[in-house]
This record gives structure tokens, sequence and C-alpha cells, in this order.
């Protein structure tokens, strides 16, 4: 049996971007231009190819920019928008852009500043016979300081987060996740909420 179609995914670009302002100081940290193109496209069609059908934009920081560029479809996929009023950090904009789901379906939920390649067939496979509610995607670095440390139990479940997990090679949280919607709602927290995720 394979795990649930995943064709919604939540994309976290509500950021001030405060350390890439002086190379982009009129655009949000997702429409920085690479190669002629905002990052932010490369997001939207990395994960279309692979079947995303429906994408929110939990945004913020000059949110005119992503709706302007973007608008309601972006190459026949649609784009909605979740927009903070005030910054509500990761955590505030992905409950802000849970609101919009419908169904209990696993979600996608990415960075809006980072890119890392999955398979989300294999992602979505994973979750389902891992029975998670939060499924995380790794990477291993000897890099110390930059990334999130996960400490892993052996069956795979997270047992804490630190930022400080020794020397050498280490697994850290890559910013994508595929999640059960009705894990956000029994979370305790409120849309408008701000937190960290």
């Amino acid at each position: 049996m394979t795990g649930q179609i995943v064709d919604t995914a939540i994309i976290l670009a509500g950021g001030l971007g405060t350390r890439l302002r002086a190379a982009v100081p009129d655009l949000p940290k997702p429409m920085a231009p690479i190669a002629g193109r905002p990052f932010l496209e490369y997001l939207l069609d990395y994960w279309a190819a692979q079947g995303i059908r429906r994408f929110i934009l939990s945004v913020g920081y000059r949110s005119g920019a992503i709706r302007d560029h973007f608008g309601a479809t972006y190459h026949g996929v649609s784009v909605d928008y979740a927009e903070e009023t005030s910054p509500l950090g990761t955590g505030g904009g992905l409950l802000l852009a849970a609101r919009l789901l419908e169904g209990n379906a696993p979600v996608l939920v990415l960075n809006g500043d980072t890119f890392f390649a999955v398979d989300l067939a294999q992602l979505a496979d994973f979750h389902h016979h891992s029975h998670s509610d939060w499924t995380f995607c790794t990477f291993r670095t000897c890099e110390s300081g930059r990334y999130l440390g996960m400490d892993i139990a052996p069956g795979g479940r997270v047992k804490s987060f630190r930022n400080n997990l020794g020397s050498g090679e280490r697994l850290v949280n890559g910013g994508i996740y595929l999640l059960a919607p009705a894990l956000l709602a029994a979370a305790g927290y409120s849309p408008g909420q701000a937190l960290s995720l």
C-alpha cells in the first residue's frame, strides 16, 4: 500500500529577509533573482512537477511583489495566499496558512528560501508507512552552528532538536516537512499567534 497523494504545499515566504536586504532591498527574500528568475519560481516548478496542484503561500514582508508575480495560478497550478498583517514567525505563518486547507490529507510544508531536492512520492510513502503525524526531511552535514541538529532514534522517531550535537557529521533539519493538518489543530495554538516553527 502506498501513501496518500500529496497535492497541496504550504510555502513559508513571509520573513523579513534581513540578511539579503542589501542585495535585494525591494524584494522579499523568496523573490531574489537567480539566473533572471525569482527563486520562488524554481520551488513552485520543482514541486508542481512532482504533483503539487495547490500552493498556499504564507506571505508577509512585501507580499505584493509575490502576489503580483504569481497571481491566482502559476502554470496551471492554483496559488492561494495567507497574509500576515504583522510578523508571525514560521510557526505563526504555518498556522495562518493551515486555515486554508481542506480535509486532513497530508500537506507538504516548505521554507520559501530553501531548495532541497526530495522525491515527493518517496516522502509520502515513508510518512504513510511510519504512521507519522510530522515527517522531517533531513540531511547530513559537518557544518556546525548553521542548522538545527536532530537526535533521531534507530526507528526514525525524533528524540530531540539541538543546535550542538557535537563534532563530525550529523543529521540536521532540511526545512521540508510532511504533516497531518489535524496535528496543527491539536497543538493548542491559534492562527494569528506569533511563534517559531
